[in-house]
C-alpha cells in the first residue's frame, strides 16, 4: 500500500521545506490549501529569525484566501545566548507562542550518521523525551492564528535588546576585518 502527500486518509504530512528568503520552496503547501498548521523551526541566529519572519509573510498573503494558519515557533536550538527567551519574543511580536525549545544534543548527530531517528536509535534518551513532548505539544494544540510579522528595523531592534547585536554603527559598513585591525 502507498502513502501519498495529498491522501485524505492522513493525519498528519510534514512539509520539511527551507525558509531561505530566495527559496519560496515554503509557499507551494500555502498557496495550494495543502497546509492547515505551520510551525516554524528557527533558533536564535539572526538568519533564522528572519526566514522565521519571512514565513509568516507568507502566512499572511494567502490565510484570507485559505485555511493556513502559523501554530506556533519551535526553537531548534543552536545555544546561542538567551535563546528560548528571544526565541519567544519573537513568537510574541508576531502573535503566536514557542510551543517547545528542543535543546541541541550530539545524540542527533549519533543517530543520524546510523540512518536513525533519535526514537529509534536511544529511545530512553532525554532528547527522545523532548521529540515525544514537542509531539504532544502538536497534536494538541489550538492556537492557530494569521500572524503579524515585523519589519526588518523590529527585527534588529529585538535582537539588540537581548544583546545579540550592537547598536547599528553605519560608520562600520564594508570595513573588513585587515582595515579593522590597522585603524
Amino acid at each position: 500500500m502507498k502513502i501519498y502527500a495529498y491522501d485524505d486518509e492522513l493525519d498528519f504530512v510534514f512539509y520539511d521545506v527551507l525558509g531561505d528568503v530566495v527559496c519560496g520552496g515554503f509557499a507551494m503547501p500555502i498557496r495550494e490549501n495543502k497546509a492547515q498548521e505551520i510551525y516554524i523551526v528557527c533558533s536564535g541566529e539572526m538568519m533564522a529569525m528572519y526566514a522565521a519572519n519571512n514565513i509568516a509573510k507568507g502566512i499572511v498573503k494567502y490565510a484570507n484566501s485559505g485555511s493556513v494558519r502559523l501554530a506556533g515557533l519551535i526553537c531548534n536550538s543552536r545555544e546561542t545566548a538567551r535563546e528560548d527567551e528571544l526565541i519567544s519574543a519573537l513568537a510574541a511580536k508576531i502573535g503566536t507562542t514557542m510551543i517547545h525549545f528542543v535543546p541541541r544534543d550530539n545524540v542527533v548527530q549519533r543517530a543520524e550518521i546510523r540512518r536513525m531517528t533519535v526514537i529509534e536509535y536511544e529511545p530512553q534518551a532525554k532528547q527522545a523525551d523532548e521529540y515525544r513532548q514537542l509531539a504532544m505539544k502538536i497534536r494538541d494544540n489550538k492556537n492557530f492564528i494569521i500572524p503579524t510579522p515585523i519589519t526588518m528595523d523590529e527585527l534588529e531592534e529585538l535582537m539588540m535588546e537581548f544583546g545579540i547585536i550592537d547598536q547599528e554603527d553605519e560608520s562600520i559598513i564594508g570595513v573588513t576585518a585587515a582595515a579593522e585591525a590597522t585603524a
